[in-house]
């Protein structure tokens, strides 16, 4: 009983915040843009440092060490896409 309380709560404020009409908006591209941002660098930043410390060890792996740090840059490219979603 408690949770159907909770769970009507949770969709009335959803429904109370998903109609903005002023900057509402650009604060949350922002926040998407920025937040993806950090995330991707964290990623690249700890993935970068695993490469390369592999790298010495075996360098014909080259093309796997890439393809990870490209899936760690691919979250900022949808923080970017959420962003103009928010926007347009």
């Amino acid at each position: 009983m408690q949770t159907k309380a909770i769970l009507a709560a949770v969709l009335l404020a959803v429904a109370t915040f998903a109609q903005t009409t002023g900057g509402e908006r650009y604060i949350g591209a922002g926040l998407a843009m920025g937040l993806a941002g950090l995330g991707a660098g964290l990623g690249i930043g700890i993935a970068g440092a695993a490469a390369m410390s592999a790298l010495v060890e075996r360098p014909q792996e080259r093309t796997w060490y890439l393809i990870f740090l490209a899936l760690a840059e691919a979250i900022a490219i949808y923080g970017l896409l959420i962003s103009l979603l928010l926007v347009l």
